[in-house]
């Protein structure tokens, strides 16, 4: 086997997290009475992303962002809506939304035959994330489950790693890191001193500041850098 540990993001890595989030927030803005929805959707997903950046330096927690990002939205657009209950509506719509990438089901089970353990480590709350994980049916694949609004510390802190290596009692020696993002995969990953495989499924180009191991632009090109090694 090529790595004995292999640790993979869920957001835009192996769920449809842009689907999820544009079907639960649709739910959540009609049962407002939301006039202007598109224009509304466009200010939520600027605050949502300033919040999530200040997670990923440890200003913020996922469950923080869970309820601020509506608080924001409802002062910022004067709606007549209670941001709680609007929370709580997204953050049931997220669970229940959402479906897996293609090619994802086949690259986790052949991950799981070639090597010896497995972790979902995602940034996220914790009853969004393990709602999805159930309903998706993915659950079973992994040996635990790391999700940093349930353990107060987020990619790309060393935290998060620590504890994930920790919890699965293996080394760090010989793991990777799956993900999408830049800033939270794949910077956590290279501080942290392991390989990395982007999934830069739109084509970005790569960054300067850090070195990523390999690139894929889909999850079928996975099979080749996780199954055996060629024998010679």
């Amino acid at each position: 086997m090529l790595y004995r540990t292999i640790l993979w993001d869920l957001d835009h890595t192996l769920l449809d997290s842009e689907a999820s989030e544009r079907l639960a927030l649709a739910e959540t803005l009609q049962s407002a009475n939301v006039a202007d929805q598109p224009s509304v959707a466009t200010i939520y997903r600027r605050i949502n992303g300033g919040l999530w950046a200040r997670v990923e330096t440890g200003e913020l927690s996922p469950n923080e962002v869970k309820t601020l990002r509506f608080e924001q939205l409802v002062r910022e657009c004067d709606l007549d809506a209670d941001p709680l209950v609007m929370a709580n509506s997204f953050a049931a719509g997220m669970g229940r939304f959402g479906d897996l990438y293609p090619g994802a089901q086949q690259a986790l089970r052949s991950a799981l035959d070639n090597s010896e353990t497995m972790a979902l480590v995602t940034n996220g709350v914790g009853d969004i994330q393990r709602a999805r994980v159930a309903r998706l049916g993915i659950s079973s694949l992994f040996d635990a489950l790391i999700i940093s609004g349930e353990i107060g510390c987020s990619k790309p802190g060393a935290a998060i790693f620590d504890a994930t290596f920790e919890l699965l009692g293996v080394d760090p020696g010989g793991a990777v890191m799956i993900g999408d993002s830049i800033s939270s995969d794949m910077r956590g990953g290279f501080d942290y001193g392991l390989d990395t495989i982007w999934f830069n499924r739109r084509g970005a180009a790569p960054p300067t500041e850090i070195a990523i191991t390999h690139t894929v632009a889909s999850l079928g090109q996975l099979a080749s850098l996780l199954g055996p090694r060629p024998v010679n």
